[in-house]
């Protein structure tokens, strides 16, 4: 209880009256801005790490030698800025990921770490950032749409006893999330792919997605809408020899509907079956 009162009392203004800022529109994924190098940093910083431990953390990441020369806390402090402003934009981030870590060290409370990471992903939030820390890890960060429809997707599956198209689903959100470049080919046929796991399952067949999606309980026209998406995503898996990768924006698109499609047909599926 004292713990509790302790946080609360603890909190600043905002926090204890649940202000906060709205989320921006994603403007910004393949780039660390000064702002969020500034944030990793302060945010490290508040949560109880010294200059000279966030400047063996930051060397360490990026395989550099500290200065010698710099002993005092200002001046150490003003190397570490250095450091962080000079690094490569995907490098902030696996800063990010090591600081998290690195607060664990002196984290008695167990409460830091998870602080870390909420003030960060909000911060992201914030400023349009298309990436948030998950357990440590900085990971995707889609739409609205895209977080509710993947998620939704995933639970879906697992209750509906589909573990093969949950794990496509899972698959598909590490080739979106990789760094430095997303896998956005690799995004769009694990999503596709989990697509036609759920449909096979619930059309008892094991044709072609395209071959099934005449049969399922799609009404038109969002039927032609899904069967052109199929055919978009067949296309995609040739990107190289056709000469056009598919964008990230369009690999987004691409797991968002399938995810979205997957849902309604286990959910159409379950309430046909209870009837």
């Amino acid at each position: 209880m004292l713990s509790l009162l302790h946080m609360t009392d603890s909190a600043s203004f905002s926090e204890r009256h649940g202000y906060h800022g709205t989320d921006v529109e994603i403007t910004t994924r393949e780039d660390a801005p000064e702002e969020v190098r500034a944030a990793v940093l302060m945010l490290g910083y508040a949560a109880g790490m010294g200059p000279g431990g966030m400047r063996d953390t930051i060397c360490e990441v990026l395989l550099k030698r500290p200065d010698p020369n710099n002993w005092s806390p200002g001046n150490i402090e003003n190397e570490v800025h250095r450091l962080i402003d000079d690094a490569p934009w995907y490098k902030v981030y696996d800063i990010a990921e090591r600081i998290h870590a690195e607060i664990a060290r002196d984290d008695y409370t167990g409460t830091k770490q998870a602080e870390y990471a909420r003030r960060l992903t909000q911060f992201f939030r914030e400023h349009g950032i298309g990436w948030q820390m998950e357990e440590g890890r900085i990971v995707f960060r889609g739409s609205e749409a895209f977080t509710l429809a993947t998620r939704d997707a995933v639970a879906t599956m697992q209750q509906a006893g589909s573990p093969t198209a949950a794990n496509e689903v899972h698959e598909a959100l590490k080739d979106i999330s990789r760094r430095p470049s997303a896998d956005v080919t690799g995004a769009i046929q694990h999503a596709m792919a989990a697509l036609e796991c759920v449909a096979r399952e619930i059309d008892g067949s094991t044709d072609t997605l395209g071959q099934i999606i005449k049969r399922l309980t799609i009404p038109q026209p969002l039927d032609g809408a899904l069967h052109r998406l199929w055919g978009f995503a067949s296309e995609q898996g040739r990107h190289i020899q056709e000469g056009r990768e598919p964008s990230f924006e369009e690999a987004e698109l691409v797991v968002t509907v399938a995810s979205a499609v997957s849902v309604y047909l286990l959910r159409h599926a379950a309430r046909a079956g209870s009837r």
